[in-house]
């Protein structure tokens, strides 16, 4: 059928090779560092040129200037019915960091409030099709190859990743196994922080938990941008997509990513015989301010500098790949 429920590699920024993708188009990018690339799912019928300018109008939100557009190379003669069906046209835009602002993690927060109005305006724009916008990762550490692919299509249908100049310290890879929601491309993992196996059964609660509290939220780091960001979580994905957007708030307000992970998925501490005092307070703390996300899962987990995984509370799902 040549019909898979999604698989997809994250990878860091290989800023070579984009230089040289790039130099054909006469695109001239910043630095390593000094390059965001937002990698996004545009459906075929609206004019690109329309769906950029929305987009624009949005990254200067982040005070940051577009270096350029380009149409990723794909290959879809192995497609099947389903996926060329709803194929996308897949388009990275370029964007420079802005002129005084040095920290890392202060311009991935830009570039998060940058995506969060991006898809909700083009999604809301009224452009036929703009609901089907969808931005796969806005980073300037990591970017996600990935569809409505088996895993032997993965390469086949990005050229990219056959370029012996496409290099990465760390890599994240997953084949989707499809059992409570229906596949699309948007739907392939990885996404921007995690691949996840199984299912999170606590979905409902931590969703109407974490609606209630966003109105006491406070941060010094996004100051008024934080309203920006609000719902946190898009109820429009899956499971794994939503673990994924309370993952990525928690870290881009302040917390390493262990430590959003240990409040997400903590150890069973309550009768834990063995466990040291500082690690119980710590868990006894965060459950003041997160409920667990439980379920029968893997995760594994990454920002582009560090790679790790974790089991759901019960270990009951060991397969992971990093």
């Amino acid at each position: 059928m040549n019909t898979g429920d999604g698989a997809g590699i994250l990878m860091q920024v290989p800023h070579g090779f984009l230089e040289e993708a790039c130099r054909e188009m006469k695109i001239v990018l910043p630095g390593p560092g000094a390059t965001a690339l937002a990698w996004s799912f545009c459906h075929p019928i609206p004019r690109s040129a329309t769906t950029a300018r929305c987009f624009s109008r949005h990254r200067r939100h982040g005070r940051s200037a577009t270096a350029g557009w380009r149409t990723v190379p794909t290959e879809h003669s192995s497609l099947g019915k389903l996926p060329s069906a709803s194929e996308p046209i897949v388009r990275q835009v370029f964007i420079a960091r802005p002129d005084g602002l040095a920290d890392d993690l202060a311009f991935e927060r830009k570039l998060y409030v940058v995506r969060k109005l991006a898809e909700r305006g083009i999604r809301a724009s009224g452009i036929r099709g703009g609901d089907k916008f969808y931005v796969c990762s806005l980073s300037a550490k990591t970017m996600i190859y990935k569809g409505m692919l088996m895993p032997e299509q993965v390469e086949r249908y990005y050229p990219d990743l056959t370029d012996s100049s496409l290099a990465s310290a760390l890599c994240l890879v997953h084949s989707r196994f499809s059992t409570n929601t229906f596949p699309t491309w948007e739907r392939a993992h990885p996404y921007r922080y995690v691949a996840h196996n199984g299912e999170i059964n606590t979905l409902r609660g931590n969703i109407n938990w974490l609606h209630a509290r966003q109105s006491l939220f406070a941060s010094d780091l996004f100051g008024d941008d934080l309203k920006k960001l609000l719902p946190v979580i898009n109820e429009d994905g899956s499971d794994s997509a939503m673990f994924d957007n309370a993952l990525e708030f928690l870290t881009l307000t302040g917390r390493t990513l262990p430590h959003a992970m240990m409040m997400m998925i903590p150890e069973p501490w309550e009768n834990h015989e063995s466990m040291n005092a500082e690690k119980r307070a710590f868990y006894e703390y965060h459950s003041c301010l997160q409920e667990p996300w439980d379920g029968p899962a893997s995760i594994a987990f990454t920002d582009g500098v560090r790679i790790g995984a974790v089991l759901d509370r019960n270990g009951l799902r060991p397969r992971v790949t990093t």
